[in-house]
């Protein structure tokens, strides 16, 4: 099975068959490092039926994608609740997602809001941006640009590259502290280096027009390369800086 050691494939599969949820997680894994989403799916919904909450996320994920299985968005709501009420943070911002966009239920910010806080308050970084963003647009609760900053900057320190992005664009607005252009080119930079494209993007825009740091319209080209996507709108994105860099006739 490509990488995977058969001898430790062979222990898993016994003690899955035996019933133990555990193992039938990981014989998912296997699996879905195979590419066989079928049966990927197949033993995570055995190991989430005997309450894994990780194969319970990703039963829901496979339902909401519809991969190993038909789309369903009701039954992905189902298993994220299941594994948010588990403790499973990545479970607690998917089911915020489904409340926040009415994916399997009618849309509610207002519990989007709750499961993401349940999420960041317990560390996840992930979790700690979605709610960063809520406070700043109001999304199921009272807009509030200084703890939007508050769980940008945690969400940022913790690694989370749209969070890094989002406190960069905090920064550098004056949105919830301080207007400070050089802190938000670090924080964009750290974006970009973690392969964030609206950090790419970000730190294009601030090596173009000088912003907290020297203006480098070559390093904003590099930049702006590497944000867009190989395509017919990447020929015309670089026609357009070439003509912006060089002041080509075009």
């Amino acid at each position: 099975m490509g990488d995977i050691n058969i001898e430790e494939f062979r222990q898993f599969l016994k003690l899955a068959e035996e019933g133990n949820i555990d193992a039938q997680f990981n014989i998912g894994r296997c699996y879905f490092r195979v590419g066989d989403e079928v049966k990927a799916f197949q033993w995570y919904l055995k190991s989430a039926e005997g309450g894994n909450c990780n194969a319970q996320l990703n039963v829901g994920i496979y339902y909401e994608s519809g991969i190993g299985t038909t789309k369903d968005e009701a039954k992905a709501l189902y298993w994220y609740l299941k594994s948010a009420e588990g403790g499973n943070h990545m479970g607690q911002i998917n089911l915020g997602n489904c409340y926040r966009n009415g994916i399997g239920i009618t849309k509610d910010e207002g519990k989007a809001f709750q499961w993401y806080l349940k999420s960041a308050e317990e560390g996840n970084h992930t979790g700690q941006n979605n709610l960063g963003c809520c406070y700043l647009k109001g999304i199921g609760t009272t807009k509030d640009e200084v703890k939007a900053f508050q769980w940008f900057l945690k969400s940022a320190k913790g690694g989370e590259h749209r969070g890094q992005n989002n406190l960069g664009n905090c920064y550098r607005k004056g949105i919830g502290t301080t207007k400070d252009e050089a802190k938000a080119f670090q924080w964009y930079l750290k974006s970009a280096e973690g392969g964030d494209h609206e950090g790419r993007c970000s730190l294009e825009f601030c090596y173009f027009n000088g912003i907290g740091t020297t203006k480098n319209k070559v390093k904003a080209f590099l930049w702006y390369l590497k944000s867009v996507k190989v395509g017919h709108h990447m020929v015309l994105g670089v026609i357009i800086m070439l003509y912006l860099l060089f002041d080509f006739v075009i």
